[in-house]
């Protein structure tokens, strides 16, 4: 594998975990409707890092572009968990935007 692709695969792959970790911690919350956006982003975030760091992973001509979509992804899901006070959100927000940082530099 590519070592340019290896911290990228690394942040992808964490971000995915928190947000499986955010989705699920949030349907256990007193107000789940109030968490719908915050579950919706976290699926859709989490899937996004596991595609762009299998294509990564495999060297694709479309690694770039996904991981360019990857970052706004990230963006869209850390700036909704950054808004919740529980634990898991902002665990997860954190890890959204270095995932998102890490994506951009590799989209660049």
């Amino acid at each position: 594998m590519n070592s340019r692709f290896e911290e990228c695969i690394s942040e992808c792959l964490r971000c995915a975990l928190a947000c499986e970790g955010c989705a699920t911690a949030c349907l256990q919350e007193q107000d789940v409707k109030m968490m719908a956006d915050c579950i919706k982003l976290d699926r859709d975030c989490a899937d996004m890092c596991k595609l762009a760091a299998t294509l990564m992973a495999r060297e694709s001509m479309l690694a770039r572009e996904l991981c360019a979509l990857c970052a706004k992804i990230c963006r869209a899901c850390g700036e909704e968990c950054g808004q919740h006070k529980a634990d898991h959100c902002q665990h997860c927000a954190q890890a959204c935007m270095a995932c998102a940082e890490s994506c951009e530099a590799m989209a660049a």
